[in-house]
């Protein structure tokens, strides 16, 4: 018996692949996915509120240190420039017989505050100073000032004299080392002047006898105690033992005096330009973080290190009007 068989049906050959068969590979489950990079922000893009307002504090914090380093170090450089502009002034002033000598100049109208006046000169300190008219916290930043409504030194009554105690040269902060006997001269448009101290004394404390008819005294005023932190006033009696020369008629009495004018006393007119100054350096300040964070640090610091030092003195020297003036 004979058997046949039937070979396989082999597929046609259109269905065949070209090529050997690679089964597909099974994917490898413990292989670790590519970290998925964020695409980095536009150079233009929206910078965070939070990081220019951290750049600002910064920015105020050091403003705040230079507000010190202007108290103590610029200010004493102002102090000694308008010293000398003023002593110059003062000479030629003398020299040419057109000094004041008392409340009004020689065209009758009442002396700017500002004004030279006299040169104090107190042997026992080894000080000199120029002598201006007013005692407001802005005078007094440029040396000693007069308060206006006390006649001229030199002349018959009692005259007063106002100094810092330690910022803008602090020119009165040795007031309390003075002894009775001590010296005093001053120069005014009526000639040089002659003091002796005859006591130190503080706030609340008994004044001296009163005066005599036609007798000068002198009293200079500073504050007391620990220097940016006075606790009180401290004064310095001298009286005239030189002849006292006449005064003109006073135009401006005790109660024409400003707030300002007084001891310890701030100047409240500094407030508003001390508010527009602040404003400006705000403004200035986040201009410069924004600059900051949009050109980088260095390219920031050329634009910005002027104008924000132009605007931090400003501040500073508002600050130091809206203080007592005898700080």
């Amino acid at each position: 018996m004979t058997v046949s068989a039937t070979p396989p049906t082999a597929p046609p050959a259109g269905d065949r692949p070209a090529g050997p068969v690679t089964p597909p590979t099974p994917p490898d489950v413990t292989a670790t996915p590519p970290a998925v990079v964020p695409p980095r922000p536009a150079r233009g893009a929206e910078i965070p509120a939070v990081r220019i307002t951290g750049v600002v504090l910064t920015l105020l914090g050091v403003l705040l240190l230079g507000f010190v380093v202007h108290l103590t170090l610029i200010s004493e450089i102002r102090y000694d420039r308008s010293q000398q502009v003023a002593y110059a002034d003062f000479r030629k002033d003398l020299a040419e017989a057109v000094a004041p000598v008392g409340q009004s100049g020689f065209d009758n109208q009442i002396l700017r505050l500002g004004a030279p006046v006299a040169v104090l000169r107190i042997p026992a300190l080894g000080t000199q100073q120029v002598v201006f008219e007013g005692t407001t916290a802005g005078v007094l930043a440029d040396g000693p000032g007069h308060r206006r409504d006390t006649p001229l030194p030199g002349q018959a009554g009692t005259s007063m004299i106002m100094g810092r105690r330690a910022a803008y040269g602090g020119p009165f902060k040795g007031l309390p080392l003075l002894r009775a006997g001590d010296q005093v001269m001053v120069v005014t448009g009526q000639g040089e002047h002659e003091y002796r101290v005859i006591g130190v004394r503080h706030g609340g404390e008994p004044q001296p006898p009163r005066l005599a008819s036609g007798a000068g005294r002198l009293v200079l005023a500073t504050a007391a105690g620990r220097p940016y932190l006075p606790t009180d006033v401290v004064y310095v009696d001298a009286d005239l033992v030189s002849e006292a020369q006449p005064a003109p008629k006073r135009r401006i009495g005790p109660g024409s005096l400003t707030r300002a004018e007084k001891t310890m006393a701030g100047d409240p007119t500094a407030w508003t330009a001390l508010l527009l100054w602040g404003q400006a350096l705000l403004i200035a300040a986040y201009a410069v973080s924004w600059a900051w964070a949009r050109w980088g640090g260095w390219q920031a610091w050329v634009v910005g290190a002027p104008l924000l030092s132009a605007l931090g003195l400003a501040v500073a020297d508002q600050v130091a009007r809206v203080l007592p003036n005898l700080y």
